[in-house]
């Protein structure tokens, strides 16, 4: 009601007080509960109303609760922009790449990065998919205990650095380029929760981010610099972020700090977000054994002695579903945050410029009236239902939908394949899996034992 509504005597109808939710405390407001329990909190939100104000510290976020607003929310980013604390932090470590960037920087850096992930080099980056994926569970042994979090992320970020560089990086750079990018995945969402004087004290995780940071800067810097001096004929990221033009914008190109800007932003959103969505489905199959039977028949049928190849792809029905399914219960972030750039309304309720929005996957994907007993792990419900566009978000939607998420599913499809018919991973008694607002599966061992 930017102009407000009128009630039937003439007079502007007062758009009602967004309820508050309860339980802030004094300075800090609701951030305890947000950072220690932040699933029971989250979740308990929409009993408030389709939107509720939270308080974390001295800010002020108005939370959707209701899957529409999310859709309009989504769908309207030149007034719902990127913005607030996780942002911030995140633009010290992707500068203005695709995620982070503004809106008015966003739509000519969705045309150009769209160049390097068209649909039509999916196959040949899934070659890259399938040798990795290949290669890992050939090194696994009969009853080795795996640290399954780490083991989904060394093969995301092997497929990232090959499918990015080719061979543009020699061995030794390259695995420091991911140790570098291991070591800042698990420092930002630190730095994005904690108050930015914190992140500047000179503590040993402060300056091991920084060092890994500025090593990677360097290399990205001296890689793009060789590139562009003798262009390789390759059909890698790099060559494809290097030679795409934007014809709405005059022709013109990324500059070297926009492509390094963009190499970052591709590891950030698709390597331990992907690796999170294989290690979970391992921990949710393995806790449902008849769904892992029904999966490990259907791989066997469809992939005979070998990996998973992207013709396998159409054929892998079931394997695609838990995957639907693992997002749905463990989606890639738990929130995220907008900025209000002018007075506008949401549902009945009047927002000014500068407003905190916040949405989250997590509690439109767990609603009871959105999906039968949301917290099982049930593939089959994905067989006949199509969701609403705000009822299943984990890739966002609208305008600034994951340009990844062909890319990112057939990685996981693949993986999960492949790992399925070799390999039954059971769980390790007496171990514990955690996760908090980074929706990681902390402590998650599984033991692997050689399918005959």
């Amino acid at each position: 009601m930017e102009n407000g509504q009128k009630s039937s005597d003439g007079g502007a109808m007062k758009s009602p007080d967004i309820p508050k939710a309860r339980g802030a405390l004094p300075l800090v407001g609701h951030a305890p509960r947000l950072f220690h329990r932040p699933h029971e909190f989250l979740t308990g939100l929409p009993a408030y109303g389709d939107l509720v104000e939270i308080r974390l510290g001295r800010v002020r976020a108005v939370v959707v609760c209701d899957p529409e607003l999310t859709r309009q929310v989504l769908r309207g980013d030149r007034v719902f922009d990127k913005g607030g604390a996780i942002y911030r932090r995140l633009r010290e470590l992707g500068g203005d790449g695709l995620v982070t960037s503004t809106h008015d920087r966003h739509r000519r850096q969705r045309r150009l990065t769209g160049h390097a992930l068209h649909s039509a080099d999916l196959p040949g980056y899934a070659r890259t998919m399938t040798r990795q994926i290949d290669s890992l569970t050939e090194r696994w042994g009969d009853g080795q205990v795996l640290d399954v979090p780490a083991e989904m992320l060394g093969f995301t970020m092997r497929v990232l650095t090959e499918t990015m560089f080719s061979s543009a990086l020699p061995r030794d750079a390259l695995g420091e380029t991911v140790e570098d990018l291991v070591v800042i995945m698990r420092g930002i969402l630190r730095r994005a929760v904690v108050p930015a004087p914190l992140n500047r004290i000179p503590t040993r995780g402060n300056r091991h981010y920084q060092s890994a940071l500025a090593h990677l800067r360097t290399t990205l810097d001296a890689v793009i610099a060789d590139r562009r001096a003798a262009p390789l004929e390759g059909e890698d990221l790099l060559s494809r972020l290097l030679s795409a033009r934007d014809v709405a914008g005059g022709g013109q190109g990324l500059t070297d700090r926009e492509v390094a800007d963009n190499v970052i932003t591709f590891f950030v959103a698709g390597s331990e977000t992907t690796a999170n969505a294989l290690a979970w489905a391992l921990h949710l199959l393995a806790r449902h054994p008849r769904i892992e039977d029904r999966l490990h028949t259907e791989v066997r049928q469809v992939l005979g002695e070998g990996p998973a190849r992207y013709e396998h792809v159409p054929h892998l029905g079931l394997t695609n579903r838990v995957i639907a399914e693992t997002l749905r219960l463990y989606p890639p972030a738990l929130m995220f945050t907008r900025i209000t750039t002018t007075d506008t309304e949401l549902g009945l309720h009047r927002l000014p410029a500068g407003t905190t929005i916040v949405f989250s996957p997590y509690v439109n994907h767990h609603r009871a009236d959105l999906h039968d007993d949301p917290e099982s792990f049930d593939p089959s419900r994905w067989e006949s239902m199509t969701p609403a566009r705000g009822d299943y978000v984990p890739f966002g939607s609208g305008p600034r939908k994951c340009v990844g998420e062909q890319f990112g599913m057939t990685e996981a499809t693949l993986a999960l394949a492949t790992i399925t018919a070799r390999w039954h991973l059971e769980s390790v008694p007496g171990r514990r899996v955690r996760t908090a607002m980074s929706l990681n599966p902390h402590g998650l061992r599984m033991r692997v034992v050689a399918r005959t």
